[in-house]
């Protein structure tokens, strides 16, 4: 125990100290220049040496502050990043390399410089009624989408668990961010009574896909403004062609929602999720990154690796554009190792396989 209490004090030592020089640091500059001027008989000649005696010490003074608040506020910037930083990984926290049969990776590239918060929001959950999926996307990046993040990611963690049915999960989501978007707009505008009109928070919107996989490997969709996954299964393809609803945010929900049958995700294919900021990643030409080919030059290496495919994306995505994405860009990649599926037919188009 007493061996303990000196290390404690050492720890709390460290930021009193800290903070005593980063308060004496400028008082003892200010003292020395205050000092030089009224003490020192070069400070009160004329003469062409004194000037240039007493120049160089003020321009010392001078610089000696400006390099320690430049200190100071890299150090505080610093520290905001990495909470910042820890508060996203918090939000979108790392997923187990398998749930239910499907090996899992994810990935995510800010468009914010020198840190890892944007708008950008997955999730996986293992429930009583399939394995769920969502994939969103926030109207900007930086700290502001992270609170929406929050309360869309937090809907989702109890709606895929406690829901039968993917619609409801839906519904939930947007009660979940209408909410929101009220208590933001009251905090921000206190004397207006709820939301303004001219608010910005009324143009705020969020894209979601959620998905269902069935223990046979059958994938049921909602699709609210986003992207549709890539298939991969010897090449890269959109899941479906499906027109999407609108964004979650500007418009209500239909009243009747169709969950839309994607087909099977067969043992050995995977599924790739992603959001907007990856295809629309330009170069210095103005193209466009090409997502689907890049998926489909990564998926030749058999059986393909989640965590590889992601790395390879990534790689291909920051020398096409040569910098960080205008937008943030999120992947995530299910591959499907589950070793048997019911014995089916055809599907045009698609070669059905079982697997003993």
């Amino acid at each position: 125990m007493f061996r303990v209490l000196p290390r404690v004090r050492r720890r709390c030592e460290g930021p009193r100290v800290r903070r005593a020089l980063a308060l004496g640091l400028p008082t003892v500059w200010g003292a020395f220049a205050i000092t030089y001027k009224l003490a020192c008989p070069l400070a009160t000649q004329d003469s062409m040496g004194a000037r240039i005696v007493s120049s160089a010490v003020f321009f010392a003074v001078g610089t000696g502050l400006v390099l320690h608040v430049r200190r100071a506020l890299l150090r505080e910037l610093r520290q905001i990043r990495e909470v910042a930083g820890a508060a996203q990984n918090v939000l979108l926290r790392p997923l187990p390399p398998r749930i239910e049969g499907l090996a899992l990776a994810a990935g995510r590239l800010s468009a914010s410089r020198g840190a890892s918060v944007g708008g950008d929001l997955y999730e996986v959950a293992a429930t009583d009624h399939g394995v769920r999926v969502i994939m969103g996307d926030v109207r900007g990046h930086g700290l502001p989408a992270l609170a929406t993040v929050a309360a869309v990611l937090g809907s989702f963690r109890e709606a895929a668990h406690d829901e039968t049915e993917l619609p409801q999960v839906l519904g939930r989501l947007e009660r979940a961010l209408a909410r929101h978007l009220r208590e933001r707009s009251r905090a921000e505008h206190p004397s207006g009574g709820g939301t303004v009109p001219d608010s910005p928070l009324a143009e705020e919107f969020v894209t979601v896909l959620l998905l269902e996989i069935g223990p046979d490997g059958d994938i049921s969709a909602l699709n609210c403004g986003h992207p549709w996954p890539h298939l991969l299964s010897g090449h890269a393809r959109p899941l479906t062609d499906a027109d999407p609803l609108p964004p979650l945010g500007p418009f209500p929900l239909p009243a009747d929602l169709g969950v839309l049958d994607c087909g099977r995700l067969l043992p050995g294919e995977a599924l790739v999720l992603h959001t907007d900021g990856m295809e629309d990643a330009r170069n210095a030409a103005g193209a466009f990154f090409p997502l689907q080919a890049a998926l489909t030059e990564a998926a030749r290496i058999q059986p393909v690796s989640p965590q590889l495919l992601i790395r390879a994306i990534y790689g291909r995505l920051l020398r096409h554009a040569g910098r960080l994405p205008a937008d943030d860009a999120a992947l995530l990649v299910l591959r499907n190792d589950r070793t048997r599926v019911p014995c089916q037919q055809a599907e045009p188009g698609r070669h059905a396989r079982s697997l003993g």
